[in-house]
């Protein structure tokens, strides 16, 4: 089973959510946990594994060969990204633009843009207690976490079989980096929060769910703060609250200090264990 925690902002608990999940299912379940908010990572807080091995990864970007080269604009016609531009008698590629579709090297008539190899990040892979973790992290100056992402989902697949379950902590938002972090799995939990932001941004997520056909519920995160129009919402759409983890200054104390928290505070405990019954019955219900 493949499931991403996703939110339409970020700061609405995902990572809280994934660890705590993550940890309380590798108790009786082969799991491997994925940090995908490759940009900021910071799964790795809260799950101080044991480093087992470590991956550079790769995108490939086109090279402009001057000499073989016949000028014919073609490369600069097929590129949507504008990374590769005609100037007078040169041919210019922005690395930071290209997103690595291919189109410019492999149209070139006369093979003047060769793809090469540019470091991008780094996969973690880590051993705590009974979960692996796996981390991944770009490096600073690069634009796009897309390509970084869809390495990590590959080396995930490689590495850990069907018979682990599989979760992503994915990156905020609703744009390219969350499409890729969600488009392969089987479930998809949104987390929110019960304020007009929360409200707002979880619209974006459910549309953007929608049109990807994923089945997903919702997690109402610092519950008790706010208004109900989160749950009014989710009542007119359909739509399952898998839990509420209520609003405690216990509950924000431990996780100041970096600490898990589904076997300290009894009440988040029992949310855990709702999500998961709940996860598993909308899955089935398939």
């Amino acid at each position: 089973m493949k499931i991403a925690i996703a939110s339409g902002k970020g700061g609405t608990g995902k990572t809280t959510l994934s660890t705590n999940l993550s940890v309380f299912l590798s108790e009786t379940e082969k799991v491997v946990l994925v940090d995908l908010d490759v940009e900021e990572p910071n799964s790795g807080l809260f799950i101080q594994g044991k480093l087992l091995s470590e991956h550079i990864q790769y995108k490939e970007i086109p090279e402009w060969v001057q000499e073989a080269c016949t000028l014919c604009g073609e490369c600069q016609d097929v590129c949507n990204f504008n990374a590769v531009i005609q100037l007078g008698d040169s041919i210019m590629v922005f690395p930071e633009l290209c997103h690595s579709c291919h189109a410019c090297s492999g149209l070139c008539p006369v093979g003047a843009l060769p793809m090469k190899p540019k470091e991008i990040g780094l996969i973690r892979k880590y051993k705590y207690n009974n979960l692996d973790f796996v981390e991944s992290r770009l490096n600073i100056g690069e634009e796009q976490s897309t390509q970084l992402i869809a390495n990590t989902n590959h080396f995930t697949d490689e590495n850990y079989n069907n018979d682990y379950i599989k979760l992503f902590d994915s990156p905020p938002g609703t744009s390219c980096p969350v499409i890729e972090a969600t488009k392969g799995v089987d479930y998809v939990v949104l987390i929110t929060e019960p304020t007009p932001f929360g409200l707002h941004d979880l619209k974006l997520a459910v549309d953007t769910m929608r049109d990807l056909n994923k089945k997903f519920g919702v997690v109402i995160n610092r519950y008790g703060i706010g208004n109900d129009d989160v749950i009014g919402y989710c009542e007119e759409e359909n739509i399952s609250i898998l839990a509420r983890i209520p609003n405690r200054r216990d509950i924000a104390e431990l996780y100041s200090r970096g600490e898990l928290l589904y076997d300290k505070v009894p009440e988040f405990g029992s949310e855990i264990i709702s999500l998961w019954n709940n996860i598993r019955k909308e899955v089935e219900a398939e």
